[in-house]
């Protein structure tokens, strides 16, 4: 018995050992199988990212040709790889982020090169012993100027990457100048690659299937006001209606959820768009700015709709007596809201000039005044205190939604008027339009042709 035991003992930390190294293997396999899916959600989510990534093989592989031509290569030698160098650094998934770091590494670079080149020949002038110490006074002064420069808000948000650069260069320049006497064939050659480095990536970036991103932008914009405008249209049933239908469309409420960390993500492509050329819709000097301020606002009523997705879940809830008595003011406060952001995201996207959503809005105001009125009548004296503040909390927030939307309004009325939208009759019209054009180039027998005389 001693001796079996002994012998159970021995082989259990060989067991434990095998079972692990087989659990290792079941992990690897499963994360093997689950990366071609990961793969293709990545794709699907948006399919621009697979042309990206061809366009960024591509203008890799054109400056590439630096060094695998040798009448190139003698050209630039060992310097070309700055050309492959720019490229990975300013290629960006949008047109305008690849300008904003492609003219800021460009103009950089240049402006930095000519300076080195001038400050290496000034220092040369006095002779070799006070030649280092000038350098060193120069390369000081300009990089704690610039890297002052820096911190102005300004400067950080345009030319942050350029001011980085404008000192990297310089320094290189000008420091490497001290031992290489050929200074001005150095600047022009290093100059020269990440010239053409960077006009290679724009011009993959701009004539190959453009990503723009005021396009993403404005989409993203009117995207936001529809998110608020489903969960305002379906907050009164769910509140109020308390089934197992509401429950399972809970899900499809929580799209506003986006827009509380949507920030940084809105400021960076305002910055890109205003470097972007005239395209598609958008003129040149289009007001990019005002997005913020819409951004902002949406924000804010994100914010007021978090709340109230927080009274759903909350374990203080009136009963359905007190909810009866409501129910339809709160429910037509939140839904006229809805409405009014729903034309609203509609005039952003056809581009026209809001005008109907006054009218929900006005509804909205009507009811907000009846609620007002019916928590003031004697309706709430045989109703307990914790369900008065329930209600009273939800009517406090559907106000500041109600708010909120006015406010919306007035931003975007403003930004229909700095970009000129047109009437709101003709992108009905224009809507209208393409939708008949859809729907007979759907019924169009393929054996006949369809000629339209203008």
């Amino acid at each position: 018995m001693e001796a079996n035991a002994v012998v159970v003992e021995e082989q259990s930390p060989c067991r434990r050992r095998w079972a692990a190294v087989r659990e290792t293997t079941v992990k690897i396999r499963r994360k093997v199988a689950e990366f071609p899916e990961k793969i293709k959600k990545v794709a699907q989510d948006d399919p621009r990212r697979v042309v990206h990534s061809f366009k960024f093989g591509l203008a890799i592989t054109l400056v590439s040709l630096f060094y695998y031509f040798d009448p190139l290569y003698v050209g630039f030698g060992n310097s070309a790889m700055w050309a492959i160098l720019t490229v990975v650094v300013v290629f960006e998934f949008s047109v305008g982020a690849t300008l904003v770091k492609g003219l800021n590494r460009g103009l950089a670079t240049f402006l930095a090169g000519a300076l080195g080149f001038g400050v290496h020949h000034l220092a040369t002038l006095p002779g070799d012993i006070v030649r280092p110490i000038l350098l060193g006074i120069f390369v000081f002064i300009l990089a704690t100027t610039v890297s002052f420069i820096r911190f102005f808000p300004r400067m950080k948000a345009r030319y942050d990457y350029g001011l980085l650069i404008f000192i990297l260069t310089f320094c290189l320049i000008s420091v490497s100048g001290y031992r290489d006497e050929e200074v001005l064939q150095m600047a022009h050659k290093r100059v020269s690659t990440i010239l053409i480095g960077a006009l290679a990536a724009l011009l993959v970036c701009i004539f190959i299937c453009p990503v723009w991103a005021g396009d993403d932008l404005h989409n993203l914009a009117a995207n936001n006001l529809e998110n608020l405008a489903t969960f305002l249209q379906g907050f009164g049933d769910e509140y109020f209606t308390k089934s197992s239908e509401m429950e399972s469309n809970k899900a499809s409420l929580q799209g506003y959820k986006s827009i509380l960390n949507s920030k940084q993500v809105e400021e960076s492509w305002v910055n890109s768009a205003r470097w972007e050329p005239r395209h598609g819709r958008f003129k040149f000097r289009h007001p990019w700015k005002q997005y913020l301020m819409v951004a902002s606002l949406t924000r804010q009523c994100a914010y007021r709709v978090e709340a109230l997705n927080g009274c759903l879940d909350s374990d203080v809830q009136a009963s359905p007596e007190t909810c009866g008595k409501f129910q339809e003011t709160c429910t037509e406060i939140s839904s006229e809201s809805g409405k009014a952001m729903k034309e609203l995201a509609s005039a952003i996207k056809t581009m026209s000039a809001p005008s109907s959503h006054r009218a929900h809005i006005a509804k909205a105001k009507d009811a907000t005044e009846k609620l007002n009125s019916l928590l003031k009548t004697r309706l709430c004296e045989d109703i307990d205190v914790v369900e008065i503040l329930a209600v009273a909390t939800v009517a406090s927030l559907l106000h500041d939604v109600l708010a909120c939307t006015e406010k919306i309004s007035e931003s975007v009325h403003e930004l229909a008027t700095l970009a000129h939208f047109k009437n709101e009759k003709d992108g009905k019209q224009e809507l209208d339009k393409q939708k008949q054009v859809q729907k007979t180039s759907n019924s169009i027998d393929l054996n006949h042709h369809v000629i339209t005389v203008e």
